[in-house]
């Protein structure tokens, strides 16, 4: 059975906050409401568009009509890899990972065709045995309905998978399906989010080299 490596998208793979940051804040100046700073929306983002969305009128004391959530998304969609990067060294670590028999999974809370969009233009989508989004199953991360759906897309176990990811929601989602995660310290989250995780990383070279030790390839 091959190893599968689950991964988190944004703040993990990918600094996507830029593009997510424009959105909003086009968004939030179409409704008369002031904008919002790339640290703020990092802090807000790792449970899906909707919700972010939410969070953001919310903190301008309002709250987001009918068509707001429809807006971002088609907004989104059109600009989703305009100035969002990946993170230093992340296709040279997961061509290595793929190399040594990794099969690498995105699970993401974020829309699966912006996903795919976003991973294409990165280079990085055929390294990629699935991608699954918060919108490709009735439930998302937290849930770790999420996680073990798309583990079986890519035909893994989860005693033969890692999760990694830089929110809560990854950690909370991986210990409920049996599987260990490595936190990705150089993403969004903050410290107390890595509690309960089997390690942290502070890169992802030093993710795949965690990744390795925890499941060693067997010869």
């Amino acid at each position: 059975m091959a190893r599968t490596l689950l991964l988190d998208l944004d703040g993990t793979l990918v600094d996507t906050v830029p593009d997510l940051t424009a959105a909003l804040n086009r968004l939030m100046n179409s409704r008369s409401l002031p904008g919002f700073s790339h640290a703020r929306v990092a802090a807000m983002v790792g449970d899906g568009v909707a919700v972010l969305v939410d969070r953001a009128f919310a903190a301008r004391g309002a709250r987001a009509d009918e068509s707001a959530l429809d807006d971002f998304v088609k907004d989104y969609d059109a600009h989703v890899a305009v100035d969002s990067h990946l993170f230093p060294h992340v296709q040279r670590v997961l061509a290595g990972l793929v190399r040594d028999g990794w099969q690498l999974a995105v699970c993401t809370n974020k829309p699966e065709r912006a996903s795919r969009t976003l991973l294409r233009v990165l280079g990085i989508l055929p390294m990629l045995r699935v991608v699954c989004g918060g919108d490709s199953f009735p439930v998302r991360k937290p849930d770790p309905g999420h996680l073990l759906a798309t583990l079986a897309q890519a035909a893994g176990t989860p005693e033969m998978a890692l999760m990694l990811g830089d929110n809560r929601n990854d950690v909370v989602a991986a210990r409920q399906a049996g599987i260990r995660c490595i936190f990705a310290a150089w993403g969004y989250g903050v410290p107390g989010m890595a509690d309960g995780s089997a390690a942290v990383a502070r890169d992802i070279g030093e993710a795949a080299d965690i990744a390795n030790r925890l499941l060693p390839r067997s010869n």
